[in-house]
């Protein structure tokens, strides 16, 4: 299956927490999105990988993914090399997505640089031809880049050069960050004690945030990105008549 957007994350829960409500308005829009997530989150201290994966396909029900795959990348130890690469890269090529949505250049977690940096050196060498990869009924692939990549917001702010309207969708998102059961808003005990992202006190922040952004584009909600590409190319000015920000 070709893709129309394919989201690249270091852990499950990643895409959820920062870019979900607008996979899912991409979703509602008609277009395919997918998920590859790097690992199972197996360093976590909730939950165990049997259940971040369970919780993740019932994520991706929520959202609305034609696609939800897992690498099964060491947790903690995400290495940018060869092999590695080559897992990422046959992917790509796989879905062959127009547009590419990676985590932040750095960020609070180690693995979400890391997670970035091989997403991006993987994205580069998918497009040359003399790097070797085949499909899973072995044969040969064809070299692909997609056109854009974006990225998106973690734990640590930047400045963004766009900000994507989820007020219809934010709604949608919160279900699915609520999919990962193990990890947010749940009950502590000495076996599940409580950490960074369980404490009620970070959810609140997610809508903090989200509101924020959505304020600086005369919205309710928004998801902040950051083109990695460069300037961002227009052939017309289309997205600005699609949007009446009230500011």
């Amino acid at each position: 299956m070709k893709l129309d957007i394919l989201a690249l994350a270091a852990h499950p829960d990643d895409t959820e927490l920062c870019c979900g409500g607008t996979l899912t308005a991409l979703a509602k829009q008609g277009k395919k999105v997918g998920v590859i997530d790097f690992t199972r989150g197996e360093m976590g201290t909730r939950g165990t990988p049997e259940e971040r994966l369970k919780e993740a396909s019932s994520a991706a029900d929520i959202v609305g993914l034609k696609v939800r795959k897992n690498l099964g990348i060491a947790d903690t130890d995400i290495r940018n090399d060869r092999d590695n690469q080559l897992r990422v890269i046959q992917k790509i090529r796989e879905f062959q997505p127009h547009i590419c949505l990676v985590g932040a250049p750095s960020d609070r977690h180690p693995d979400h640089g890391q997670g970035t940096r091989l997403a991006l050196d993987a994205l580069f060498y998918s497009g040359l031809a003399k790097i070797k990869t085949v499909d899973e009924q072995d044969r040969p692939q064809e070299r692909w880049r997609p056109s854009h990549i974006l990225h998106y917001m973690q734990d640590r702010p930047f400045e963004p050069d766009m900000v994507f309207d989820i007020t219809e969708t934010f709604d949608t998102k919160i279900e699915a960050i609520l999919a990962f059961e193990t990890q947010f808003n749940a009950e502590t005990s000495e076996d599940e004690p409580e950490t960074y992202i369980s404490n009620t006190q970070f959810f609140k922040g997610i809508e903090a945030r989200a509101r924020h952004y959505g304020h600086l584009i005369g919205a309710t909600y928004g998801e902040p990105f950051k083109y990695y590409n460069g300037p961002l190319p227009m052939q017309s000015f289309e997205a600005f008549f699609e949007t009446n920000p009230f500011r």
